[in-house]
């Protein structure tokens, strides 16, 4: 999934979406006491019981259907869960509380994220798994998460939370939004902020002992924070883009906490110390899905095809494709930019009823218009808002109506052109076409004698900035020469 430039304002305009991501907490089970002289009870405490009554295991059922939403569904692989569950299980033996139970879910999101709730829920991401080269480097990262599970600091932040709401509350009534009052907020809101980063801290420093106690590699955390801060500069071109589902938009990172990851890394000896597990990760990673799962429409260049709706369209060269689980939006040159989504349609509104309904802000109805698409019954308009100008299409398929909005500044001599090679490119897909289309996947290949950067990358499919992204995915820093016999990642949809 690449990210684009496009102004806040524009973004705003075009797509309104929010992620959400919660943090740890902990869970504690009940233990059964077994009496040899006493009679078994008809409503015996069981495991599960016991974990039904603590708050903790029900915060995080009540918000694991919510993540799973979020995140697109689970991600069901034999051999992927194995690979996760053998990492859980090495770091719970030496976890602080090794008693505590996990439940494992990866996520079928390209996201590179990992998260735990309270109840001992934890949570990774494929796209994470895409990016990691080894088992030290996932364990890394769930051994934070489950640092924090340990510390239960899903709850002590919930609890801080509710302190510093109540602090505004009262500094707001008794200065009546006076510069005292805001500064009384404000402090809260600081003082909340150093709480959360204090408990990033603690989870590092248990994190990586941890690692170290495990037998993995110790120096994986900040190994792998330098791989999640290179894929972050290449996913959002755009700094300011959305990156709400990823892992740094919810831990505060910074180059003095790789450090710090280094500096808990040495009590554990030298650089070289512990297993990676490259060989047995690499094996397990290979045919992971990669991007865009088939459900949400793959993007191939500047090309969106959807096999399940049976859908494709095309935007011009000098778009990007940004692929999101409410729309896709594909933003170009000058801040123009394209959305596309769909809606259940009942077939009892003309098309051009349907433009005029009301969910359009500034409208023109004196330009919409009845057309076709592709043999299908469509409608076209404009509309002005702010400093913005809309070509509105919408083609009825089935039972869905598809939408395209193009935006352009006020003006734009471009805006008619762009939105007319965006709708005539919106095709139906032949079962041929949805048959061949295959989605990408992890392919791990062995270097041969001769092969260099550019040669493996060449061999990707389906993805741009090839030499880049091979780069990212294999970790391979400026200068580092290949290895014959080395086995890396690349992208295919072979």
């Amino acid at each position: 999934m690449i990210r684009t430039t496009v102004t806040n304002r524009l973004r705003a305009a075009l797509f309104v979406g929010t992620g959400l991501l919660l943090l740890s907490g902990c869970q504690t089970l009940g233990v059964d006491v077994y009496e040899p002289s006493v009679k078994p009870s008809s409503t015996p405490q069981t495991a599960q019981k016991a974990g039904a009554s603590d708050p903790r295991t029900r915060i995080g059922a009540l918000e694991h259907p919510r993540i799973i939403a979020s995140y697109g569904g689970e991600f069901r692989d034999a051999k992927t869960e194995r690979l996760v569950a053998r990492i859980v299980g090495a770091l719970t033996l030496v976890s602080e509380n090794p008693s505590q139970a996990y439940r494992i879910t990866v996520l079928n999101s390209p996201a590179v994220n990992a998260f735990a709730l309270p109840g001992g829920y934890l949570y990774v991401t494929r796209g994470l798994l895409a990016l990691a080269n080894d088992a030290s480097e996932v364990a890394a990262v769930l051994s934070h998460e489950m640092a924090h599970v340990t510390a239960n600091h899903g709850l002590e932040r919930q609890r801080r939370e509710k302190e510093v709401e109540l602090a505004g509350q009262v500094a707001e009534e008794l200065f009546a939004n006076s510069i005292d009052g805001r500064q009384a907020v404000a402090r809260g809101k600081l003082s909340l902020a150093a709480f959360s980063r204090n408990q990033e801290l603690q989870a590092d420093v248990i994190g990586v002992r941890m690692l170290g106690e495990a037998g993995y590699d110790p120096y994986a955390a900040p190994r792998f924070l330098e791989s999640m801060n290179a894929n972050q500069r290449f996913s959002a071109v755009d700094p300011e883009a959305d990156s709400s589902l990823d892992f740094l938009a919810s831990h505060p990172n910074a180059p003095q906490r790789v450090e710090l990851a280094r500096n808990h890394a040495r009590a554990f000896g030298p650089e070289g110390v512990g297993d990676r597990g490259r060989g047995y990760y690499l094996d397990g990673i290979d045919g992971l899905l990669f991007g865009d799962s088939p459900n949400e429409g793959y993007v191939r260049g500047t090309e969106f095809l959807h096999p399940v709706l049976g859908v494709k369209f095309s935007v011009p060269a000098g778009f990007r494709i940004d692929n999101n689980a409410e729309a896709v939006i594909a933003t170009g040159p000058d801040e123009m930019a394209i959305r596309f989504d769909g809606v259940t349609d009942d077939g009892r509104q003309s098309l051009t009823d349907y433009v005029a309904s009301g969910w359009v802000t500034g409208l023109d109805p004196s330009s919409i218009r009845q057309t076709r698409i592709d043999g299908l019954p469509a409608a076209t308009a404009r509309a002005s808002a702010d400093r913005w100008d809309f070509d509105i299409t919408v083609i009825r398929l089935k039972d869905r109506i598809y939408r395209f909005l193009t935006a352009a500044q006020s003006g734009s001599g471009q805006l008619e052109a762009t939105a007319s090679a965006v709708r005539s490119s919106f095709r139906k897909m032949s079962s041929r076409e949805i048959k061949q289309l295959q989605p990408l996947r992890i392919s791990i290949v062995t270097i041969a004698p001769g092969d260099t950067v550019a040669s493996l990358a060449a061999r990707m499919r389906g993805v741009e900035r090839k030499v880049e992204l091979f780069k990212l995915l294999n970790a391979i820093a400026p200068g580092t020469a290949l290895t014959p016999g080395q086995k890396v990642k690349i992208v295919t949809d072979r």
